[in-house]
């Protein structure tokens, strides 16, 4: 196997081994077959780095065809239909926009000063941008959504002692997102392409994603088409004034691969005076000494950091939060 197809398959074993393992039991068989397959390997290979990765390739085989039975026919419906994915996995991009994961985020976001002016990047639907419209189920407490709709989502999350669930929800006065190719919430393909990249195994993560859906249909923020590496700061000075700016995002800057573009965010985002926060794999968010946090819990965990400081341990489904550092 030549060098450029063993890295491709070893980002297969490591997403099969850290990412679905213990989730996806059918994504883990799949992701293994790949890594031993050098005519699928070959076609990844001859795709864009952007465009290789395991999650745009599954979901595209279950946009397109639905979800195989088995492993065996997965990876056979893969080289039968090798063009027609290679040729959706052009044009889509991993946008999952799970709102579970604003269970996470809330936490952090009720102890700022309200009311609160939320800026996302890389927002996709914009389902992230209304923790305010979500319910959400602590196990030891319960937090009602603002101004509930009729059939609001209530997200459970396993949070830990030290993690300061509030009494009440936030306060969201202003919301808009920045994403490279905003999804239509009123396109039925973007909807069925949002639903696709939920993973087989996780399928108790659809009612909740429809159902946001439906929330933020009813009254959709507002998603701008942009780089967060140059319009920022132009989306941000739309920002109310007596409102604390909070611009955050969840699992997208693996996506921005150079690391000095990420750390010019960062300080685009200092340049704002926003608060931050970043809830990613903790080797993406700049200015981390990652030597100094604490055990991680997952291999596959998101760190929660604010303004560059390591807070909480979360699930990139928004299932748990293991929280580390109150914030004063």
């Amino acid at each position: 196997m030549s060098a450029p197809l063993g890295a491709i398959a070893a980002r297969y074993r490591r997403f099969a081994r850290l990412e679905a393992g213990g989730r996806s039991p059918l994504y883990v068989e799949v992701a293994e077959r790949v890594a031993g397959n050098e005519a699928i390997l070959a076609l990844l290979s001859g795709l864009p780095q952007a465009k290789r990765q395991p999650n745009l390739l599954f979901g595209a085989v279950r946009y397109l065809y639905g979800t195989p039975a088995s492993p065996d026919a997965f990876v056979d419906c893969i080289q039968a239909h090798a063009d027609a994915i290679a040729a959706l996995m052009l044009q889509r991009s991993t946008q999952t926009n799970e709102p579970a994961r604003c269970a996470t985020l809330l936490p952090a976001l009720a102890r700022l000063q309200q009311p609160l002016a939320l800026l996302e990047v890389g927002a996709s639907a914009g389902l992230c941008l209304l923790p305010d419209r979500y319910g959400y189920d602590y196990g030891r407490a319960l937090v009602p959504a603002r101004a509930p709709g009729p059939g609001a989502p209530v997200f459970r999350c396993r949070a830990d002692a030290g993690t300061p669930i509030p009494a009440a929800n936030v306060d969201v006065v202003w919301r808009a997102g920045l994403d490279l190719d905003p999804v239509d919430l009123e396109d039925p393909d973007s909807l069925r392409w949002l639903e696709a990249l939920v993973w087989p195994g996780e399928e108790y993560r659809l009612p909740g994603l429809r159902a946001a859906i439906a929330v933020a249909r009813d009254d959709p923020p507002r998603i701008v088409r942009g780089d967060l590496r140059r319009d920022l700061a132009a989306l941000a000075a739309q920002a109310p004034p007596g409102a604390t700016l909070v611009v955050f995002h969840t699992a997208v800057l693996a996506y921005v691969e150079d690391p000095g573009d990420r750390a010019a965010f960062a300080r685009s985002v200092a340049d704002v005076e926003a608060t931050w926060i970043a809830n990613e794999g903790p080797e993406r968010i700049p200015g981390v000494d990652l030597g100094a946090l604490p055990a991680r819990p997952d291999p596959d965990a998101f760190l929660l950091a604010i303004d560059g400081q390591p807070t909480a341990w979360t699930d990139g489904h928004g299932t748990w939060v293991e929280w580390h550092r109150r914030i004063s």
